[in-house]
């Protein structure tokens, strides 16, 4: 049986046992809303190294750090994205105090075990020789391993930690959850002196979380620990459904706006003029009559007001949207006033769409694309910063502000990892392609997720259709391609189109446009810097390249002159 939200409870024990400090360290969080949604519950242990000149310091600092800083970063990150940018600043942070501060590796160093849960699935990160059990129906099971190594005479040592190294290797997987799921985080003092039979006996019952962990420490001490003693209990106690993001559809309760007319008022915007209209949407200019400002809303079709699917990908789109702030994308409007129904505000733009601009200049100068490819990069890259994918990068959705500002104005088809982790939207799904046939990505069509070089696929796609006015392969794709149609096909060179662009930059569209995933720049700003800058491996004289290729009109011109000339001299001798 599941409930609407993600429930545990926690319980913790520590002594220091025989040793004169404590310095293991444990900690905690479960979030309010929103943040348990879109972040998780998180527990951790560390364990600082004996050895070390400020263990204490370390453990409290990498527990301290990561549960602060987790929940500092964007909503839009998966887990192990967020989880592994936090540690290894942690881990350059430990590891340069001890060099500065104690002058020795072994300053600042400690283990670090870490448990989020989110939605349906369990995280782990860990490094170093603390433990994470999980007891599921009355078994017992590590779910970590050691990094130690064993020497003769049972000697021993760590071979990672968090600050003994500058570059860090962490271990992490995710495993699916289960109600009653009880996870038991452990350091050495513990689990080196209670077997996993009597850890088991332990954990079993129904008394509180902490006075488990407190006859767990109890247990070790009697069994003569030679060390701290610290373990903390995680219990889950309930899972969402985790196919509904109850953050995302918390207005899917309200009912759908009808279709409105120039004069009405809606939550304080008066509708002026319906710009567009299709099956699923209407977009309206209407004046904010709170802050006299012109708006654009955007409203859903009351055709799909009772199918679910839409209703999410439609807040998706706002709630995308919402989280980017950068001066190349469509910025979404937020408010504090109640919504009547369903609907979303944006920024006026009083501008044309690349598409009407590109009807209007047919192969464009050079330096003047390069700007526009750029500005769309720009806005491109703060979706990837937030490690969100566009997906449908297409000249219909990208607009000219009154400034010659080129915004992205379109979240419709946006993949955000995190919303990824806590439910599947359809967003990527394979099975329903959301991008544009012409400019979408290979990839999607041939079972493959989308990634960064998707995106730029779609960009490099809009570079050459600028230049040369036609489509990098010379063609319209078809609906649901095969795999053998898309190795067919084969890129045309811009002399074809238009001899101005060099074709060092014609080599640099080659690469970005490539059908081979493997083929293309793994950054967009590589692209960018061979869009201009002459890349010396794309460079070919003109006398490499064949006639046919370079001038194909020359060539055929060419041709017929010596087949005339032929056709004359047997002419000649037959006369003769």
């Amino acid at each position: 049986m599941t409930t609407s939200t993600l429930k545990a409870s926690v319980g913790f024990a520590t002594d220091k046992g025989i040793k004169a400090d404590n310095e293991d360290f444990v900690g905690a969080i479960i979030p309010n809303e929103p943040q348990l949604t879109h972040k998780g519950i998180t527990a951790a242990i560390a364990d600082g190294m004996s050895g070390s000149e400020a263990g204490q310091l370390a453990s409290q600092s990498c527990i301290g750090s990561f549960l602060s800083d987790y929940y500092s970063t964007p909503d839009s990150w998966s887990v192990k994205q967020a989880g592994q940018k936090i540690l290894s600043a942690t881990n350059s942070w430990l590891y340069s105090q001890g060099q500065i501060r104690y002058q020795s590796t072994k300053g600042m160093v400690s283990t670090l075990s870490i448990v989020i849960l989110k939605s349906t699935t369990v995280h782990i990160f860990h490094v170093g020789d603390s433990r994470i059990y999980r007891l599921r129906q009355g078994n017992l099971e590590q779910l970590t391993r050691d990094h130690r190594i064993y020497l003769a005479n049972d000697k021993n040592y760590l071979s990672r930690a968090m600050g003994i190294e500058p570059r860090l290797e962490v271990d992490y997987k995710t495993l699916p959850l289960e109600k009653d799921d009880l996870f038991l985080m452990t350091t050495d003092g513990i689990h080196d002196f209670i077997d996993d039979k009597t850890l088991k006996q332990l954990l079993i019952g129904d008394t509180a979380l902490s006075v488990r962990a407190a006859s767990i420490v109890q247990q070790a001490k009697d069994n003569n620990s030679d060390d701290n003693l610290t373990c903390q209990l995680l219990s889950v106690d309930g899972l969402p459904d985790a196919k509904e993001d109850e953050i995302l559809r918390r207005h899917a309760n309200l009912p759908f706006p009808p279709l409105l007319q120039p004069g009405m008022l809606l939550d304080g915007y008066r509708i002026e003029a319906e710009l567009h209209a299709s099956k699923r949407t209407q977009i309206y200019r209407a004046l904010d009559t709170h802050t006299r400002k012109q708006v654009i809303l955007k409203t859903p079709s009351i055709l799909y007001d009772d199918d679910t699917h839409f209703i999410e990908h439609f807040l998706h789109e706002e709630w995308a949207g919402k989280r980017i702030h950068h001066d190349n994308v469509l910025k979404i409007i937020s408010s504090d006033r109640t919504k009547s129904c369903v609907y979303y505000v944006t920024e006026y733009l009083d501008g044309r769409t690349l598409r009407q601009w590109m009807d209007a200049h047919p192969k464009a100068d050079i330096v003047t694309v390069r700007k526009i490819v750029e500005q769309i990069a720009k806005g491109l890259h703060a979706f990837h910063r937030k490690e969100m994918l566009h997906q449908d990068l297409k000249p219909e959705n990208i607009m000219f502000a009154p400034n010659g500002t080129v915004k992205i104005i379109d979240f419709g088809s946006v993949k955000i990892a995190g919303i990824a982790e806590i439910a599947p939207l359809g967003v990527d799904s394979n099975d329903n392609i959301l991008g544009t046939l012409n400019y979408t990505a290979p990839e999607y069509h041939t079972e493959h997720r989308g990634t960064v070089k998707s995106d730029l696929y779609s960009l490099a796609v809009i570079a050459y259709e600028m230049l040369n006015g036609s489509l990098p392969f010379g063609q319209d794709m078809p609906e649901n391609p095969s795999i053998g149609y898309l190795a067919s096909l084969r890129y045309v060179p811009s002399l074809h189109h238009n001899p101005l662009v060099p074709t060092w930059m014609d080599g640099a569209l080659k690469k970005a446009t490539s059908i081979t995933l493997q083929l293309r720049y793994n950054e967009i700003s590589e692209f960018l810097y061979d869009l201009n800058t002459p890349n010396p491996s794309f460079m070919r004289t003109e006398d490499n390249i064949p006639l046919l290729q370079r001038n194909p009109l020359r060539f055929w011109q060419g041709l017929s002159v010596i087949l005339m000339i032929i056709i004359l001299i047997l002419l000649y001798r037959i006369a003769g």
